[in-house]
């Protein structure tokens, strides 16, 4: 088939990495896999901050006259596309092109990584909030990668047009990694150094490991942004090496040096670097965003793949890093687990089947599930 994708929130060659642009890549790139034609559709990044309160229409207007210009595109033209597939749809981030579009050429909708927050119905957000809701209305089917986006879609659509898509990578780079000899333990965190969440992920981990005693250790740390000057003195510099944004292609080397992950993913959805970390054989300790069975649980099963601890508790964090620093044995055996369970689960191959199963049902007038 041949697919229009468009990322409202960050399109996929926006210039700034992160892990909603890593996304919106891979999603391509599975829809190509499963033989599908992917064509991005419009760069417009409709997401907006809030801050300016004329901003909404102004977005909604381009919005317009966007769609309006594909559609007079596309009607009759030999590549007319035949799906148009959304990720990451929410009232932040509203989609004023897909549906539309969809509706004038007479072909399915497909949102991907969609969310419904009814508290946002009123406030700086709620021109988004109205299309987004529009447009989950609309979709033929919902691609969720949480529980927690699951429960919120299912009050708008029935749950038939729900699919449930485990977070995923293309693993086989990470998984040929050769682990290096044994040694002092070396721990690794990955993270943007921006402020809020990811700062004070930042934050706990540097509490966590200062309880850590007099245990060998030392730990290097791959991102940058603007929060780091901020970050950096919260380490011991003698025990860490702060390597900055690292290119993808290198991430496989950077993870085999390593013997344990860690990262406390103060709400965070579920946390690719902690996929690719599973997927080079590396345990992780985490912090349980999410919830129980979702998020970052989802992907890290406790006591098999790595220790989840309680969401921003320093104490438990470093208990759970001192309980796999004193037992290489289990360190290695919980990554052979981990390895394991991406390539079995979360690995590219998979989703591809998964979204190309979709497509031909939605395509043929069917629910996807």
């Amino acid at each position: 088939m041949k697919v229009a994708f468009y990322a409202p929130m960050k399109p996929p060659g926006h210039p700034v990495p992160s892990g909603d642009r890593r996304m919106a890549r891979l999603l391509i790139e599975a829809l190509r896999r499963g033989g599908h034609e992917v064509r991005l559709a419009s760069r417009l990044r409709s997401w907006d901050p809030g801050l300016d309160p004329a901003r909404p229409a102004r977005i909604e207007a381009l919005g317009t006259r966007i769609a309006d210009r594909l559609v007079r595109r596309w009607r009759g033209a030999p590549d007319r596309p035949d799906v148009w597939f959304t990720y990451h749809l929410y009232h932040k981030a509203p989609d004023w092109l897909g549906p539309p579009v969809a509706a004038a050429l007479g072909i399915p909708y497909v949102a991907a990584e969609a969310s419904h927050a009814p508290r946002r119905a009123e406030g700086a957000w709620a021109a988004g909030h109205r299309a987004a809701v529009e447009a989950i209305r609309r979709a033929a089917a919902l691609i969720t990668f949480s529980d927690r986006d699951a429960a919120g879609l299912s009050a708008l659509v029935p749950a038939e047009r729900i699919i449930r898509l485990p977070p995923f990578l293309d693993a086989a780079p990470f998984a040929a990694v050769t682990r290096r000899p044994a040694g002092p333990p070396r721990l690794l965190a990955i993270g943007m150094m921006r402020e809020g969440d990811k700062e004070r992920s930042y934050a706990l981990l540097a509490a966590a490991l200062q309880r850590l005693g007099d245990r060998p250790w030392t730990l290097t740390v791959v991102g940058d942004g603007p929060a780091r000057p901020r970050i950096e003195p919260l380490y011991d510099p003698a025990r860490t090496v702060f390597r900055g944004a690292v290119p993808p292609e290198s991430l496989p080397q950077v993870l085999s040096e390593a013997d344990l992950f860690v990262w406390p993913a103060i709400n965070e959805a579920f946390g690719m670097a902690l996929l690719e970390a599973q997927a080079a054989g590396l345990p992780a300790v985490a912090g349980a965003a999410g919830g129980e069975g979702g998020g970052v649980a989802g992907i890290l099963r406790h006591g098999e793949t790595g220790l989840l601890v309680p969401p921003g508790d320093a104490a438990a964090f470093a208990a759970a890093v001192a309980a796999l620093l004193d037992d290489p044995a289990r360190r290695r055996a919980m990554g052979e687990v981990a390895r394991a369970n991406v390539l079995a689960r979360h690995d590219i191959a998979a989703t591809a089947a998964i979204l190309d199963r979709t497509l031909a049902r939605v395509a043929a007038g069917l629910a996807p599930a």
